[in-house]
């Protein structure tokens, strides 16, 4: 987006060469509208599933207590299962194409005053304005964290993730995210995913809810004892973990919560998960971040000084923000935690009011993203914008 406006852009990147990590997630109304006003929707759309549905039932019981379809919107969208080496794809090629400059190997220890510090000390030429999207592990926003009295929450509970071609079987909706959950110390997903670029084998990303502390008891039990677990708890999953015959297969990702008060400083804007990092319940991670890079962009077109935009940019995410860091705070020990009261309310009451008039549409609007709608199409912009 930056580069599109004219401006010279430079990634630093830490790898060797630019390249996706992790597994599938889920594009919500609100990461599309972004690409929308990229013009990249539709080759994301060529390697994604879409998603109509949200559906998830507790074990022993059969219970269903999460159904949320993407048709209850006011104005229905689907959400769509994406293959993060596939948005990647879109994304590099779009940003290669604008003219955006790379920087490998730089794994960045710290930023400051349009400067950045590598691991070994090197020093980067001054730029007008660096932005830190390293993610939850960001050390730059980790001092800025400190910096303001703040710590980062870590979350005792992962998860396991994997990807593994997509099961043809009956009992697995193609269109739907669909989830097993035994209070709320277990629980497995299965997501349809799409395909990664140059393949034509639809995927499933498979999430299995772990502690930190037992990924090494774990692995010393080994995978059979893993599978014979899952298999007594969701006997469906079998052709998926026929496919899952390594334990490296499964990466265990770990996640915290934090908020930066102020994602701003002289010459620096945060983003995406360095600024605000929460557990995946919801399902906003990568939303947030595409909606974060917008914000900046716009900001930064619009004003005619840096201090400005980057005031503007951090006021016109800040309650959209902080409503889901809230919401996402609240729910996950529903759904991850050792309690068992909070999984009964969850089984027996919000299945329920969920059935109310009205709710259908707030929980969909909920997990699309779209409360206190940030979407870039229904913004008002500001009149004659002066470009910074």
């Amino acid at each position: 987006m930056l580069a599109r406006q004219g401006r010279r852009v430079t990634v630093y990147e830490r790898f060797d060469q630019p390249r996706p990590v992790g597994a599938g997630f889920m594009l919500q109304p609100t990461g599309l509208a972004v690409l929308d006003r990229m013009g990249l929707t539709a080759e994301v759309e060529t390697l994604a599933q879409p998603i109509d549905r949200l559906f998830g039932r507790a074990r022993p019981s059969g219970r269903v207590v999460l159904d949320v379809r993407y048709g209850d919107l006011a104005t229905p969208r689907n959400a769509l299962g994406v293959h993060r080496a596939a948005l990647f794809d879109v994304l590099h090629r779009a940003a290669v194409e604008a003219g955006v400059a790379f920087e490998t190997n730089w794994p960045v220890r710290d930023a400051g005053q349009g400067r950045l510090e590598r691991q070994d000390g090197v020093i980067s030429p001054v730029h007008d304005l660096v932005i830190d999207a390293m993610g939850a592990g960001s050390p730059v926003a980790r001092r800025l964290l400190a910096a303001a009295g703040h710590r980062r929450m870590e979350l005792g509970f992962g998860a396991l993730w994997a990807t593994t071609p997509w099961p043809d079987d009956r009992h697995f909706d193609p269109r739907a995210l669909q989830q097993v959950y035994r209070r709320a110390d277990t629980m497995i997903g299965v997501l349809p995913v799409g395909r990664r670029p140059r393949d034509t084998t639809p995927l499933a990303t498979v999430f299995w809810s772990l502690k930190h502390a037992d990924h090494p008891r774990w692995r010393a039990e080994g995978l059979n004892a893993w599978k014979a677990q899952v298999l007594s708890f969701w006997p469906e999953t079998a052709p998926i973990l026929d496919t899952l015959t390594d334990p490296d297969q499964l990466t265990m990702a770990r996640y915290g919560h934090h908020t930066l008060s102020l994602p701003v400083a002289a010459k620096l804007a945060v983003i995406g998960d360095a600024a605000h990092s929460t557990s995946p319940q919801l399902g906003q991670g990568v939303n947030m971040g595409l909606l974060d890079a917008f914000a900046l962009a716009e900001a930064l077109d619009r004003h005619d000084s840096l201090d400005r935009a980057l005031r503007a940019y951090a006021a016109e995410r800040r309650w959209h923000l902080r409503l889901y860091q809230a919401l996402s705070l609240v729910f996950t020990p529903f759904y991850q935690g050792d309690g068992r009261a909070l999984p009964l309310i969850r089984d027996h009451i919000l299945g329920r009011v969920s059935r109310l008039p009205g709710a259908a549409r707030l929980l969909a609007a909920t997990v699309s993203g779209l409360l206190l709608d940030p979407r870039p199409d229904v913004r008002v912009e500001d009149p004659a914008p002066t470009p910074y």
